[in-house]
C-alpha cells in the first residue's frame, strides 16, 4: 500500500502541475474571418481571386490623362482592393512611383506609399494584401529592402519556404494571418531570393495576360508575359480598357461603368468568365482601373469567383468629380498631372518622353 500511494501521490503531482502549465499558456490564435469571409481562412492564397488597382498611386481627377484611380490608397483597401500595384522610379537616387516619367506624374516616394500600407495592415489583421512593384528603372532589390524596413513591413512579409510557389503550393489565408506574414509582394524584374526573400519574383510566380486594350472585345485570357510554366502559375488579367490620345493609350473613362460591370460584353465578369473556360481555374488577380465605377461591381466579380456573398458593411465609395482637386495628390511628395489640354499643347515634349513606353504595366 505505501508504493501504491506514492504512484498515485506522483500522477496527482503531475497532473496538477500539467494542467497549471496549460493554462498558463497563451492559446494558439487561429483567424476566424479572413479578407471578410470566414469561408476563405481555409482557402488558399493561390486558389482566392483578389481585385487589384492598376498604378494604384495614380491618383486624381479623371480629366488628368496619367491617372487610373480617384481614390486614396486607404480608401482603396477600405473598399476592397486586395492588390496594389505600382510604377517604381529612380529619381535623383530616391524611388519615386511615377507614371512612365516622374516628369509626366509623380505620385510621390515609396515610402511614404508604404507607411499608408503599413498603417492600414495595422489596422486590419486579418487580411491578407499583395503589392505588385513595376521595376521598370531596375533598382537594386537592397534599395526597396531598407525601405521595407523603414516601414516596418519586412516583419510581415510571406516568404516562401521555396521559390517559384506553384498555385498549389500556397498557404491558406488563415495560416497567413494566424503567422502574421500576410504581405505578399511581387517584383516584375530584379527579385534576389537569396539576399531579399520576401521580394517575389512575378513571372515566374504569376502569368499576365495583355495590357493596353483599346477595344472591349479583345480583353483575352492567354499568356502575355511570365518566365515559368503558365500551367502551374498563378495568373492575372490586365481588365483596364484604353483610348488613344494622340497615339497614345489613356484610360477610356467613358467606357468604365461597362468595363467594371459583372455582366455583358466588354464587362469584368464576361472577362473572367471566359478565362475560367479556357484556363479552368479563375484568375487570382483582376487588375481595374477606377475600380468603384459600377458600385462594387469589380468585388461581386471577386466573391462569385471565391464562392462567397459580397455583402459590404459600408457602401464603397463614389467616383469624384472630375473637378475635385483634393484627391489629385496622393501624398505630399507627389506632383500635379497633366490634363488633357496641356498634352495637347506641349505634344513634341510629351512624345518624346513617351514614345513607346507609355504605360507600361
Amino acid at each position: 500500500m505505501p508504493l501504491l500511494s506514492k504512484y498515485l501521490t506522483r500522477a496527482v503531482i503531475t497532473l496538477f502541475f500539467s494542467a497549471t502549465v496549460v493554462q498558463g499558456m497563451a492559446p494558439e490564435r487561429r483567424a476566424t474571418v479572413c479578407n471578410g469571409h470566414a469561408e476563405l481562412c481555409e482557402k488558399s492564397y493561390g486558389s482566392v481571386s483578389f481585385v487589384g488597382a492598376h498604378d494604384s498611386y495614380a491618383i486624381g481627377s479623371r480629366n488628368m490623362i496619367t491617372v487610373n484611380q480617384d481614390q486614396s490608397i486607404t480608401q482603396q483597401l477600405n473598399d476592397g482592393i486586395r492588390m496594389l500595384q505600382m510604377q517604381a522610379h529612380l529619381e535623383k537616387g530616391e524611388i519615386r512611383l511615377c507614371h512612365t516619367s516622374c516628369q509626366l506624374f509623380d505620385g510621390g516616394n515609396l515610402q511614404s506609399f508604404l507607411g499608408e500600407v503599413k498603417a492600414w495592415l495595422d489596422a486590419n489583421p486579418n487580411e491578407v494584401l499583395s503589392l505588385l512593384i513595376v521595376n521598370i528603372d531596375n533598382v537594386a532589390v537592397a534599395q526597396y529592402d531598407s525601405i521595407f524596413k523603414a516601414a516596418s513591413l519586412d516583419t510581415i512579409s510571406f516568404v516562401p519556404e521555396v521559390s517559384p510557389v506553384p498555385a498549389s503550393g500556397w498557404p491558406t489565408l488563415g495560416s497567413m494571418i494566424d503567422s502574421g506574414k500576410r504581405l505578399v509582394t511581387f517584383l516584375d524584374n530584379g527579385a534576389e531570393s537569396g539576399s531579399v526573400p520576401y521580394l517575389l519574383n512575378e513571372f515566374t510566380n504569376v502569368w499576365e495576360t495583355a495590357f493596353n486594350v483599346v477595344d472591349p472585345n479583345l480583353f483575352d485570357c492567354t499568356v502575355n508575359r511570365t518566365k515559368g510554366d503558365a500551367a502551374s502559375q498563378m495568373y492575372l488579367i490586365n481588365h483596364f480598357l484604353d483610348k488613344l490620345l494622340l497615339g497614345q493609350p489613356i484610360p477610356d473613362v467613358s467606357k468604365l461603368n461597362v468595363t467594371n460591370a459583372a455582366s455583358g460584353s466588354g464587362s469584368l465578369g464576361a472577362h473572367v468568365d471566359a478565362c475560367v473556360t479556357l484556363n479552368t481555374r479563375p484568375p487570382n488577380f483582376l487588375l481595374v482601373d477606377f475600380y468603384e465605377f459600377g458600385g462594387g461591381s469589380v468585388f461581386e466579380v471577386a466573391a462569385r469567383l471565391n464562392s462567397v456573398q459580397y455583402n459590404p458593411t459600408t457602401p464603397i465609395a463614389s467616383p469624384l468629380s472630375t473637378s475635385t482637386s483634393d484627391a489629385s495628390t496622393p501624398n505630399n511628395n507627389s506632383a500635379p498631372a497633366l490634363s488633357y489640354s496641356y498634352l495637347v499643347a506641349s505634344v513634341t515634349v510629351v512624345a518624346s518622353i513617351v514614345f513607346g513606353a507609355y504605360c507600361l504595366v
